[in-house]
């Protein structure tokens, strides 16, 4: 019954898969969430009037830890089933807690941490890229669903803070709601399947171990390849600031810079549009101009500066040119997602991909817990917010620190950590140097056998997959 479910939801489909199709799915999911982006803050404020910077960070925490933990089961198991089938689930899961941020918000925050299960959509989607595309045109691809995330930001949180005041938070959570279930329908009755027929029956009915379900398992594996082991740890370590940074800047701009709501969400969407032309043009010449590792190596630059900035900064003109930066620093995560993408068999995009989604999980996570613990340690609180007015500071009674942002200027330290790292990432000088296997391994239960490989020296076999039986 329900290999015959998975069947027909591939089945409901329009034509073949395109880039375009995952686009329009990552663009609807995130815009959704963008609307949100005013009245989450007020529903958060309300719902935690004390160490709102703390619960918000345990909340993004849990979600980011149980997607760590979810990430690479989902990413294997889309390897064998397809990407639709997965596409459908995490996107369901992802904007279910939307409708009850007005009927109950105690409920909203608890379902948003436990979603992070599901909270996976982009690994699933750059393997659906990756299944489609070729490795010369899959930098482009990623960095075109990179930038339709930040695109999607652009308009969305300036228009929900608009209607909240207009019309009301209800008015927006409902257009929110309206969207996700338009995303999912499309996903349902739209998007085909990526992942060749041929490819699905080969791997049908074999196991999926724990080896493949087991997070620090997948993490264990990168250990044994030296390249991989680099990539993973830059990721780490560039984007766990990225993640604190997310989940508590738009309050850190309304509670210490004094943001109105209108101005930040200006601030987002001026981020968000030159994000789009980084992520699309800028990305592309430097990736043909300078390499890969090179365009990793100046998104780590750019992010480190941005940082800095948003940390020693203390008046509303240098965020808005630490934004500018930071909208630059966007190029990274598309850089590495197509350096991990040419290492890996193109039967196994799934599973790595979701390895890397799981390390960003890990950081989602970790990230706000740390930022809002730093801030709970330096006593930056929440004292009162209005939607209308930000919320003014006298000199009286907030006196002037010289570090306005601690937990930014820890998150550049660890980017630090991270261009040192990086230096040491070996350049690939054609798509055909691999550092993954070349082979699929399976693990029945009377021994390990091999299928459909071609003999390589043990010298020339990296080990990071192969305990996979995809």
């Amino acid at each position: 019954m329900e290999n015959m479910l998975i069947k027909h939801i591939r089945q409901r489909s329009v034509g073949r898969a395109k880039v375009a199709h995952a686009v329009v799915v990552i663009f609807m999911e995130f815009f959704a969430w963008g609307l949100l982006t005013t009245p989450m803050l007020m529903v958060l404020h309300e719902t935690f009037p004390q160490h709102t910077f703390l619960m918000n960070g345990l909340i993004q925490g849990v979600k980011g830890f149980l997607s760590f933990m979810s990430a690479p089961l989902i990413g294997a198991l889309s390897d064998v089933w397809g990407r639709k089938s997965f596409l459908l689930l995490t996107v369901f899961f992802t904007c279910a807690p939307i409708p009850l941020m007005r009927l109950s918000p105690w409920w909203f925050f608890a379902l948003m941490s436990v979603s992070g299960l599901f909270s996976v959509t982009f690994s699933v989607i750059f393997a659906y890229v990756a299944d489609i595309t070729e490795e010369d045109e899959r930098s482009t691809a990623y960095g075109l669903v990179s930038a339709t995330f930040a695109a999607s930001l652009v308009t969305s949180p300036a228009i929900g803070a608009y209607l909240s005041l207009r019309y009301g938070d209800s008015l927006v959570v409902l257009l929110a709601t309206i969207i996700a279930v338009v995303d999912i329908l499309f996903v349902l009755l739209v998007v085909p399947e990526s992942l060749p027929d041929k490819m699905r029956l080969s791997s049908w009915g074999l196991p999926i171990s724990w080896e493949q379900a087991d997070p620090f398992a997948s993490l264990r594996k990168v250990g044994k390849d030296s390249t991989v082991l680099l990539i993973c740890v830059t990721v780490f370590l560039s984007y766990l600031p990225e993640a604190g940074q997310y989940s508590s800047f738009f309050l850190y701009l309304g509670q210490v810079i004094n943001f109105s709501s209108e101005a930040i969400a200006g601030f987002i969407a001026m981020v968000g549009i030159l994000s789009i032309g980084a992520q699309t043009l800028l990305l592309s010449l430097l990736m043909k101009k300078i390499g890969n590792k090179s365009t990793v190596l100046l998104g780590l630059g750019f992010q480190l500066f941005q940082l800095a900035w948003y940390g020693f900064g203390s008046e509303p003109w240098m965020m808005w040119a630490a934004g500018a930066v930071a909208a630059l620093s966007s190029i990274t995560f598309p850089a590495v997602s197509a350096l991990v993408s040419r290492c890996t068999d193109r039967d196994q995009q799934g599973a790595v991909q979701g390895m890397i989604t799981g390390i960003r999980g890990l950081c989602n996570g970790l990230g706000p817990a740390l930022y809002g613990f730093i801030f709970f340690l330096f006593n930056v609180e929440l004292k009162e917010m209005s939607p209308v007015q930000p919320n003014p500071v006298s000199p009286q009674t907030e006196e002037k620190r010289v570090i306005p942002g601690p937990p930014f200027l820890f998150g550049a330290c660890t980017v630090i950590l991270a261009l040192l790292v990086a230096v040491f990432i070996p350049v690939q000088q054609t798509p055909a140097v691999k550092t993954c296997s070349t082979r699929v391994m399976t693990e029945p239960a009377s021994g390990a056998t091999e299928i459909g490989s071609v003999h390589v020296s043990d010298e020339d076999n990296e080990p990071l997959l192969q305990d996979s039986s995809l």
